[in-house]
């Protein structure tokens, strides 16, 4: 036996270096509604999956984004190069399965290094049954994507004939004008945080991401949160101290019934805090209009500037549809205190005449930086506002 400094010289190559397991991957194409065709390996589960396709810049978080019911009936492209190689937890969740339609990156990693992690990103796509591409130039496509606007796209791994995915491609409908909302909320109401908070607040469900509960809960609030189709007296038997309208996917403007209950809901008079989807449906509800972004804002690096303090905060975004601006600056009743300083878009505003204010983006940021989280106390002081004026 040698000891010291060459003891690893004669030590068997093998008993240093493990082999790492080889698996020969499927082909799988990613065809653009354009006819745009991009060549790839299967990752995830075997088989067909559509819808339309948009990118998401954020360099971390994969799991809390596949997980996002905003995502709901979209293939997102990845411009991060590696994902799965820090596996699956299951706490890093925003919904209780993957919500994605579909999933194209550069890189898929089948196995992981992380220790905390519960299994791999491929085995949690193939529980879901969710199919994904990777192997594709990713950079390609998102410059495409960016040029071209979002449009529907078909992934398959299990049908490779481009004139069979073209005609089953032609068959799915667009994004705009697409209610998705009741695919993703609750089927019926539960409970979440604390029994005995300060505050109760009722949570209308569109798509709620757990981690929005979860920042409402750490301040000490009790919630209940309940489907979409739930009505106006149902909330209030609960005896709320306030509104939470929360995150979700598809087209505002398809929701005229949720417009209604959510105006409605402002007429109580108590607070009321609307997020992403929650904003729209707000702004909708004020005589507001929404539309259809060419692009979308995905992402964990948005620069938005607060207009009540002239603070710049980098904030978490996932929306395909925004509130026009113009409507909200002609409209008496709404001060706008947040813009998007990229493109100059509605960022967020309040009502002068209700407790009321929403913001578009994501203030709670799972994944993304913490800037916005102030919104959240922002909230309870309203609450606590409107408590007090009801004691004297």
């Amino acid at each position: 036996m040698i000891i010291g400094d060459n003891a690893l010289s004669v030590i068997p190559f093998f008993l240093i270096f493990t082999p790492m397991e080889y698996h020969i991957k499927k082909p799988a194409i990613l065809l653009l509604e354009d006819g745009t065709v991009f060549h790839g390996k299967a990752a995830g589960a075997i088989g067909t999956t559509t819808g339309e396709i948009a990118f998401n810049t954020g360099m971390t978080g994969y799991q809390e984004i596949f997980t996002d019911p905003s995502y709901y009936g979209q293939i997102i492209v990845m411009a991060a190069s590696h994902i799965g190689n820090y596996g699956v937890h299951e706490f890093e969740v925003e919904s209780e399965s993957i919500k994605i339609a579909g999933l194209v990156c550069k890189k898929f990693s089948e196995t992981f290094s992380r220790p905390g992690a519960d299994t791999s990103l491929q085995k949690y796509f193939e529980r879901d049954n969710k199919v994904g591409i990777c192997d594709v130039d990713t950079r390609a496509l998102i410059r495409h994507i960016r040029n071209k606007g979002a449009m529907n796209a078909i992934i398959s791994s299990s049908l490779l004939d481009l004139d069979v995915l073209k005609e089953q491609l032609s068959q799915v409908p667009s994004m705009d004008g697409l209610e998705l909302s009741s695919k993703v909320t609750c089927s019926e109401s539960y409970t979440f945080g604390r029994s005995d908070g300060n505050f109760k607040v009722a949570v209308l469900d569109l798509g709620a991401k757990k981690n929005i509960l979860r920042m409402l809960a750490d301040r000490g609030m009790s919630l209940k949160v309940f489907p979409m189709h739930t009505t106006k007296d149902e909330m209030e038997q609960w005896e709320p101290d306030g509104f939470m309208i929360s995150n979700g996917p598809g087209d505002p403007a398809a929701m005229q019934d949720t417009v209604q209950l959510v105006g409605e809901i402002i007429e109580i008079g108590k607070p009321v805090f609307g997020i992403c989807l929650g904003h729209q449906i707000i702004a909708l509800s004020q005589g507001l209009k929404t539309k259809k972004m060419f692009n979308g804002h995905r992402g964990i690096n948005h620069p938005v500037k607060n207009l009540m303090t002239g603070k710049g905060e980098i904030t978490s975004q996932n929306h395909g549809f925004d509130v026009d601006i113009a409507s909200a600056e002609n409209n008496s009743e709404i001060e706008v205190t947040h813009v998007h300083m990229n493109d100059g878009g509605l960022a967020g505003f309040r009502l002068k005449n209700y407790p009321v204010f929403a913001v578009q983006y994501h203030p709670e940021a799972s994944p993304g930086p913490h800037d916005a989280r102030y919104l959240f106390d922002d909230f309870v002081k309203l609450l606590k506002n409107a408590k007090t004026a009801v004691s004297i």
